[in-house]
């Protein structure tokens, strides 16, 4: 042994005794031979005479780099030399005649080290044919004499070929694609069907002797079949021979599944629909159609399961391509004959990949949309299609367990699941929209079977039946749902009554749930069966089922069943509460925050389902207050405890009453929502009293609890769900709420506390102008200081919580400022106590107006300083102007000095016209990065353009001397355009100003003058 096999040994070892650095210099020395000119020699001497594998693999891999690399550069001598000793070994012969008989052979070798000799005679092959070596094809088949070793070799090469070159399952480069081509042209003239002859005689020969040879060969011929002849296989000698492999049962699986492989190429052929036909019929294929129900794992089976599928989606193909009647026909008889199999094949057997069973079936039921009544062969098969969607959305037992606690496992199997029933669900309702009575039939026998198999196997079943009936409903007009068509008047009946064996199953549960949920129109036009729903989501099946999941659930649930059914519920209202007393009193109980329920939104919706039936006006006055007061009584009292304790104990952190009191308002909030402002103002103010007694105790959380954010939260949350309640009668107690909140000046808190402010401008407008003059000077000083004045910083390393808390206060500051001026309440910010951040808003206003990288924000700020300048500039007088620029000019500053007195806010008109318009209408559109192809860029512009407008309409020639003569003439812009925009702005189209006042701005880029720098 010399170095080299020394190195490619080390290189190669895996027993974890060679040190990194041995390894290292190991490979330093085969990259140092391998640079070497004479590596071509040295490669094939060590293959002549070494028979470690590693040194082997080594060497041919070297080579296969060397040629794929070097090939252009090696002499013809070269090139002959490593052609001919590459396939000498690939023949099984010695590479030198005068070696004697002790020369080892590379074939001898493991599968992997001839794959390698593989792929270097590809490469020569990619380089060399047809143009150099013609006959290496044929060479290879004078060969195939010497045995099974030198066919194995051969079958290698093709599919190394195949792999490398032909095959379109790999992405290619534009030249391999051409390569390609050429030697395919090449073989298909030259040995094409030699080949062919030669794999038929091969599987002859073998088929009793050496079945893993033949299923080897048969392999790489179904590689071919694409693109060869097809006559050269589907003939009288060939397809015999496959038949018989598949139909012999006593050969291997191996080799029987290879046979099938064969004839799945042959059946799906690329070729005219028509030719396609004479092929299927000419197979017989129903003679292997009874072989599917053998053995479900074994290999043949599941071969055989390919190519039957196969077989029927180029059946369906010629269905829908082919026009002549005759045809169409004959298609559809072969495919009659195969559907039995193929539904026994999608419900027991694993299917290929590559079959798409919902697309399949999916065409086949597309076949049926036609206007023609269907057949009962195809109402038979729709009534398997079902059966196999019902198979298929069929939980595995293995995981019931897992998906009933939802543990990791669990969570997994049904996300798995969802995902998977999509497409499946889909083709559900396409079948139940062509066969709505079998769909029907079918959904009531799978309950009827669910409901009445053993509880051991039902749950899987049940759920499944559930599933479909629950999807099904998709498919059904809102008609169709009213009046129960077809058997659904049997069957929604039949649901609402049914207690299943495994309804304390999670899914089975939920399921259950949501599928009386969708059919709930049904019962609001058959109010007979509002006690069977009331039975199904207030007993152990709904809110008191065991598992806090369901019942949470069902709490939802049965929310939006009160919200569709509303007074048709009055009657049952005592039933129901008390039904719910129990789960009503685990928010009133001092220990509720329990760890299942603690913090929880979801047990809420009881209260709002609750508060959606006592709130009607169609309750008794006396009893609507009786159970208002039955439910506020003991929440108030829990949280007047609770905020006692916490005084007292000084433990304002204390989990489990945040937790409590947490609930608490949450249930408050809920039950409110069924209350509508005219109830408890006008018609019941008695009912507005309760709600007022307990805002007040609610609002003291604010004070014993002023760090708790989720408290603080919970609370805001109720005072904007009493200002949509209680209307003006909230007013006296905003006072003391909104000094609460602005005791904390976080951006979190103060977002909170703006987004209420809109809320009460939106709803009162003017009315709150007293508030708003006592905490606007408080918001603006702390967000001044929070804010900073330029931008706020964006891109890599900026994504920080801190960063995102500034941006969402930024925005609802802007919303807040926008809403104010919009709502007549720009005198807000003129009180004594304001006008100290006058100067700093207008600033903030104007670079976000300008710079802003959210545009529709931009435009907020414009709308905002259009709004000001109505309100704070008075409309001049009217004046005639000259067309004629050099004495309009005159005109307008005479103007100008008669209107100065007329300003109503101190230097507010000056900022407009000399910050404002040129900066914001002028300079900012200038910018490049102000983009007209994009839409918020247009609606920006529109805004723009108006301001303008407006600001003519009240500051007169104020704006026109600075607009026009000052911030024009900076930009270089010509005296005829200024004249034109002029007239523009003086009349009433603001399509045509706005169309002229772009194309000026785009002029203006394109010519890059003055001293404006154009961004």
């Amino acid at each position: 042994m010399d170095d080299l096999e020394k190195a490619i040994l080390i290189i190669f070892d895996e027993s974890g005794t060679v040190t990194p650095e041995l390894k290292s210099q190991a490979a330093a020395f085969c990259h140092q031979i391998n640079d070497n000119p004479s590596i071509c020699s040295i490669c094939i001497d060590r293959l002549c005479y070494s028979n470690l594998v590693q040194v082997q693999f080594w060497c041919l891999q070297c080579l296969h780099d060397v040629v794929r690399a070097r090939y252009s550069g090696f002499s013809t001598d070269e090139l002959n030399f490593i052609r001919k000793s590459m396939f000498s070994m690939a023949c099984y012969e010695a590479v030198d005649s005068n070696v004697n008989a002790v020369s080892v052979k590379v074939l001898d070798g493991p599968p992997y080290v001839k794959n390698k000799l593989a792929q270097i005679l590809v490469t020569l092959i990619y380089f060399e044919y047809p143009l150099i070596w013609s006959s290496v094809f044929i060479d290879f088949i004078v060969n195939l004499s010497k045995g099974g070793v030198v066919i194995d070799m051969f079958c290698r090469v093709l599919n190394a070929l195949d792999d490398e070159l032909i095959s379109q399952d790999y992405p290619r480069v534009p030249e391999e694609g051409v390569v390609s081509g050429k030697i395919k042209d090449a073989m298909r003239l030259q040995c094409v069907g030699q080949i062919v002859h030669a794999w038929y005689e091969i599987v002859s020969l073998y088929k009793n002797s050496d079945s893993e040879l033949c299923a080897f060969v048969l392999d790489t011929m179904r590689r071919y079949i694409s693109w060869i002849e097809i006559g050269l296989i589907a003939n009288n000698t060939f397809l015999p021979l496959l038949f018989e492999l598949m139909l012999v049962e006593g050969l291997p699986d191996q080799l029987r599944c290879a046979a099938s492989g064969c004839v799945l190429a042959v059946v799906s052929k690329r070729m005219d629909s028509q030719a396609k036909l004479t092929l299927l019929q000419n197979l017989q294929m129903s003679r292997v159609f009874g072989l599917v129900a053998g053995d479900g794992d074994s290999e043949f089976v599941s071969g055989l399961s390919s190519l039957l599928t196969g077989y029927a989606s180029e059946l369906l193909d010629c269905v829908k391509h082919l026009n002549s009647g005759d045809l169409k026909r004959a298609s559809v008889d072969l495919l009659n004959e195969v559907l039995p199999s193929v539904f026994y094949i999608m419900k027991n057997c694993e299917i290929d990949t590559t079959f798409s069973t919902v697309q399949f079936l999916s065409g086949y039921v597309a076949t049926m949309k036609t206007p023609s009544p269907l057949t009962e062969s195809q109402l038979f098969h729709l009534g398997q299609i079902l059966e196999v969607i019902r198979m298929q959305i069929r939980y595995d037992p293995i995981y019931r367990d897992n998906l009933d606690v939802l543990d990791k496992v669990g969570k997994e199997e049904e996300d798995r699941m969802a995902e998977h029933r999509k497409d499946l669900l889909v083709l559900l309702r396409s079948v139940g929209r062509v066969a709505p009575d079998v769909t029907q039939i079918f959904i009531r026998n799978s309950l009827s079977s669910a409901v009445g198999s053993s509880l051991d196997i039902n749950v899987e079943e049940v759920e499944a039946a559930l599933s479909l009936f629950y999807a099904y409903g998709e498919s059904l007009s809102e008609e169709a749902m009213k009046t129960g068509s077809g058997i659904l008047r049997e069957l929604v009946p039949m649901l609402l009554s049914t207690k299943f064996p495994c309804h304390s199953n999670r899914l089975v549960a939920l399921v259950y749930l949501d599928t009386i949920t969708r059919y709930m129109k049904f019962v609001l036009e058959n109010n007979q069966y509002i006690p069977l729903v009331l039975a199904a989501f207030l007993d152990d099946r709904g809110i008191h089922h065991s598992k806090v999941k369901v019942s949470r659930r069902a709490s939802y649930l049965f929310m939006r069943v009160v919200k569709l059914l509303k007074s048709k519920l009055v009657p049952f209202i005592e039933t129901i509460l008390q039904s719910l007393h129990d789960t009503v009193s685990q928010f009133t109980s001092m220990d509720s925050a329990s760890k299942e329920l603690s913090g929880s939104e979801d047990g809420s919706h009881i209260f709002e389902a609750i508060g959606l039936l006592i709130g009607m006006e169609d309750v008794p006055l006396e009893k609507q207050s009786e159970y208002l007061s039955s439910l506020l009584t003991p929440l108030c009292q829990q949280v007047e405890i609770l905020i006692t304790s916490a005084r007292i104990q000084n433990s304002e952190d204390s989990p489990s009453k945040v937790a409590n009191i947490q609930q608490i308002i949450m249930a408050i909030n809920a039950l409110s929502k069924g209350f509508s402002e005219r109830l408890v103002t006008a018609s019941r103010p008695a009912i507005g009293l309760m709600f007022k007694q307990t805002l007040d105790v609610l609002l003291q959380i604010l004070i014993i609890f002023p760090k708790v954010d989720t408290l603080r939260s919970k609370v805001t949350a109720f005072i904007h769900r009493m200002v949509e309640t209680l209307g003006s009668s909230v007013f006296p107690y905003l006072p003391k709420a909104l000094e609460q909140l602005l005791a904390e000046s976080e951006p979190k808190e103060l977002v909170g506390f703006l987004v209420l402010l809109n809320q009460l401008i939106c709803k009162f407008n003017t009315s709150v102008q007293d508030i708003l003059e006592n905490v606007y000077p408080v918001i603006a000083g702390r967000i001044f200081s929070i804010l900073p004045r330029d931008t706020i910083p964006s891109g890599p390393g900026s994504n920080t919580e801190e960063i995102r808390e500034l941006q969402e206060l930024q925005r609802t500051f802007y919303t807040f400022l926008h809403v104010m001026a919009t709502h007549d309440l720009s005198s807000v910010f003129l009180s004594p106590k304001s006008q100290v951040y006058l100067d700093p808003m207008m600033q903030l206003l104007l670079f976000t107006s300008c710079n802003h990288k959210d545009l529709v924000v931009r435009k907020a700020c414009v709308q905002i300083f259009i709004r000001l300048i109505k309100d704070w500039c008075t409309k001049p007088e009217k004046v005639i102007y000259h067309l004629y620029f050099s004495s309009m000019v005159v005109i307008l500053s005479s103007f100008h000095a008669s209107n100065m007195s007329s300003m109503q806010v101190p230097g507010f008109q000056t900022f407009i016209v000399e910050a404002f318009a040129t900066n914001c209408c002028l300079y900012s559109v200038l910018d490049k990065s102000f983009e007209f192809r994009d839409a918020n860029t247009v609606s920006l512009f529109g805004e723009i353009v108006l301001a303008q407008k407006v600001m003519y309409e009240k500051l007169g020639n104020d704006f026109f001397i600075n607009f026009v003569s000052k911030g024009f003439l900076a930009a270089h812009c010509p005296q005829n355009v200024k004249e034109e925009y002029c007239q523009k702005l003086q009349g009433n189209d603001m399509k045509s100003l706005k169309s002229f006042y772009q194309s000026l701005i785009e002029n203006l880029r394109r010519q890059q003058n003055g001293n404006l720098v154009f961004r």
